[in-house]
């Protein structure tokens, strides 16, 4: 086992129509499933995913482009989808990181954001299990 850096800890009640709380209190959200009910507001778990990889996608980012003596400004956002799983039956997620980056040309940010997608931590997780789609934009 990998050496543990540090650990978070949140705790979801009744799943997809619950509640989700951390352990400190700072996330302590109703949980609503926007597939079955368009009236209550709440979060979800693909809105906390895609929140979580897209700020872990950029510090990635950030940390590759600095170790290639690059200065740039980036921004990612994550578009996670929750999908009918086709092959398999029942559900699955596929996620598309748009990620915005100026100081480099656009060549640059292709490569970036593909080495990028090695090291981030959710990339790893994901990979093989989701289909995750790249989407460079030089600015």
């Amino acid at each position: 086992m990998s050496k543990v850096i540090f650990t978070s800890k949140a705790t979801a009640k009744n799943g997809r129509d619950g509640h989700v709380k951390s352990e400190d209190g700072l996330i302590d959200l109703n949980l609503v499933n926007p597939a079955t009910n368009k009236e209550d507001k709440g979060s979800n778990p693909e809105q906390l995913f895609a929140a979580t990889y897209s700020a872990c996608f950029d510090g990635a980012l950030n940390l590759v482009a600095s170790n290639q003596d690059k200065k740039i400004d980036s921004e990612t956002t994550a578009e996670v989808s929750f999908c009918k799983d086709e092959e398999n039956g029942g559900f699955k997620i596929a996620a598309t990181l748009n990620v915005s980056i100026e100081g480099v040309s656009q060549e640059e940010a292709d490569k970036l954001v593909e080495d990028a997608h090695e090291v981030c931590p959710y990339s790893k997780a994901t990979r093989g299990n989701v289909d995750v789609t790249l989407n460079a934009k030089a600015l």
